[in-house]
């Protein structure tokens, strides 16, 4: 198993960056990212969180040897499920993918919160873990090390696209 983790502080109060993340996509950056549908939203009468789940559509470049394991297949999905906490002032989201899940398995979670030095400041917190499955575990190193970087690329690449995002709605 591999695990990838990025932070960053974006200059945008937590009320802004929770607000633009349902405008994320689709951004220049990350043309990847082909369709985002949600597949529920609802709100807890009692907590006031708002719970999303979304199915994710990306066009995936991978390697040869992966795509004839998968079948030549670039197209792929993912599940996420957002919770937006308004008084703690928290939005976690967590994916995993839908596709090639009897190879590999990818759980991502992103975590917004306000950081306690400067309100008018969001921190960002990304951990992915990267796990082959049994199938193909003689090239685990391989494909696990492939998925980190593809996420070290994404993860630059959706930063800068989320910050242009948020310039434009906040500027």
């Amino acid at each position: 198993m591999k695990l990838f983790e990025a932070t960053h502080t974006y200059f945008y109060k937590w009320s802004q960056v929770s607000a633009a993340n349902w405008r994320k996509y689709p951004n220049d950056n990350c043309p990847h990212v082909v369709a985002i549908d949600v597949l529920d939203r609802h709100v807890d009468p009692e907590t006031g969180v708002l719970r999303t789940e979304r199915l994710i559509t990306c066009h995936q470049n991978i390697p040869g040897m992966l795509n004839r394991l998968c079948g030549g297949c670039t197209v792929t999905y993912a599940r996420e499920v957002s919770e937006i906490d308004p008084q703690n002032k928290v939005l976690k989201m967590t994916s995993c993918n839908l596709s090639m899940n009897h190879l590999i398995n990818v759980t991502e979670t992103v975590t917004y919160t306000v950081d306690p030095t400067n309100p008018s400041r969001t921190l960002f917190k990304q951990e992915a873990r990267i796990k082959c499955g049994e199938s193909i575990s003689k090239f685990a190193g391989y494909i696990e090390n492939f998925f980190i970087q593809r996420f070290r690329d994404n993860s630059v690449q959706g930063r800068q696209g989320f910050e242009n995002v948020l310039d434009r709605l906040m500027g």
